[in-house]
C-alpha cells in the first residue's frame, strides 16, 4: 500500500493538537501514513503538547523560529517520505475524513494535485469570506489556473510535484500556480470546513499587500519565466522607438528654427529613450540569470511525465 505523508503546520495551536491527532488516526487507520507536525516557532506550549502524544506514526519538525507558513510547509514536505503528500491546517478547520476521497479522485483521474474547496466555510463574511472570494477571482483571471479556493490548505499531491514546488516567502497561497508551472494535472473537490474551537486565527487584512505583490510575481512566472527578454525587451524596444520618433520630430523643429528648449515633449522623448535602454538591459540580465538558475542546479526548462519505447513505458 502506498504511503501517505500528512504535513500539518502549527503555530500557537495549543488545544488543537490532541483532538486533531486523534481524528487523523481514526480517519486514516486503514492507511499506511506518517503524520508530520511542523512547529513554526510556537510560544504557547504547542510544542510540548505534540511531544506528549508522540507515536510511531508521528514526526515532529521543530523550527528554530517563526519562519512563516510557506517555509514551514517546505520543511515538512522535505521531511516527508510518502508517495502522496497531504497538507492541512492545524486548527481543526480542515477535516481529515476528506482525505480518502481526495486520494481516490487523484488516482482515478490520474491527477498530480487535488485541491480542496471549503464548503459552507465557517469564517466571517466581511473580513475572511468576501476578501477571499475577490482574491480568488483575481488570481484565477491573472494566472489562468482555474482553482476556486486558493486559500484552502487541504491538498494532496504526488510526491514528485510537492518536492519541486519551490516554496518560499509567502507563496503557499499560490501552490496550484507553482504546480501548474511544473506541468501538473490539477483537480479540485468540495471538502468540509469547521469553525475554529481553540486559539485565534493568524490571518488578517494586513496580508492583502503581500498577496498582491506575490500575485505579480506569479503572473511573471506563469507568462514570462522562460522568456523574460520577450517582456522587458519588447516593452523597451517600443519605448525606445517612440523616444526616437519624438526626438527626430523635435530635431526637425529645431532645424526649422523653433525653440524646443523647455518643451515637455523633449523631456518625454529623453525619458522614453532612457527607459527603453534600461528595460532592454534588464531583459538581457534576466536572460543571463535564467541560465544561471537552470544550469547551476542542473534543472531542465521542461518536465517529462512519461517516456514510451515500442509502446512500453520506460523508467525515468
Amino acid at each position: 500500500m502506498e504511503k501517505l505523508s500528512i504535513v500539518v503546520i502549527v503555530y500557537n495551536e495549543k488545544g488543537n493538537i490532541r483532538p486533531l491527532t486523534e481524528k487523523i488516526r481514526k480517519d486514516l487507520s486503514s492507511y499506511n501514513y506518517e503524520l508530520i507536525f511542523v512547529d513554526d516557532g510556537s510560544t504557547d506550549g504547542t510544542l510540548e503538547e505534540i511531544k506528549e502524544i508522540q507515536g510511531k506514526d508521528l514526526k515532529l519538525v521543530e523550527l528554530m523560529k517563526n519562519f512563516g507558513q510557506s517555509s514551514a510547509m517546505a520543511a515538512g514536505i522535505d521531511v516527508a517520505t510518502g508517495e502522496y503528500i497531504i497538507t492541512m491546517d492545524g486548527d481543526l478547520q480542515n477535516d481529515s475524513a476528506d482525505i480518502p476521497q481526495m486520494l481516490d479522485k487523484l488516482k482515478e483521474e490520474n491527477l498530480d494535485l487535488v485541491s480542496g474547496i471549503r464548503k459552507n466555510r465557517q469564517d466571517g463574511i466581511f473580513f475572511r469570506k468576501l476578501p477571499s472570494r475577490i482574491a480568488n477571482m483575481i488570481i484565477r483571471r491573472s494566472t489562468n489556473v482555474k482553482i476556486e479556493d486558493y486559500g484552502c490548505t487541504l491538498k494532496i499531491f504526488k510526491s514528485k510535484i510537492a518536492k519541486n514546488l519551490g516554496l518560499y516567502g509567502e507563496l503557499h497561497r499560490f501552490i496550484p500556480v507553482l504546480a501548474s508551472l511544473e506541468g501538473a494535472r490539477i483537480g479540485q473537490m468540495e471538502v468540509r470546513h469547521h469553525a475554529r474551537k481553540f486559539g485565534k486565527s493568524k490571518y488578517g487584512m494586513g496580508r492583502t499587500l503581500k498577496v498582491i505583490s506575490d500575485l505579480i510575481l506569479m503572473v511573471f512566472f506563469k507568462r514570462h519565466m522562460q522568456k523574460p527578454m520577450h517582456l522587458f525587451g519588447g516593452i523597451g524596444i517600443v519605448l525606445f522607438f517612440i523616444g526616437v520618433i519624438l526626438n527626430i520630430y523635435l530635431l526637425l523643429l529645431k532645424i526649422a528654427g523653433q525653440d524646443i528648449w523647455g518643451k515637455p515633449l523633449l523631456l518625454l522623448g529623453v525619458i522614453l529613450l532612457l527607459a527603453g535602454i534600461q528595460l532592454i538591459t534588464v531583459g538581457v540580465i534576466a536572460e543571463l540569470l535564467l541560465r544561471v538558475y537552470y544550469e547551476s542546479q542542473q534543472k531542465k526548462p521542461y518536465t517529462i511525465r512519461k517516456v514510451f519505447v515500442n509502446g512500453e513505458e520506460m523508467e525515468k
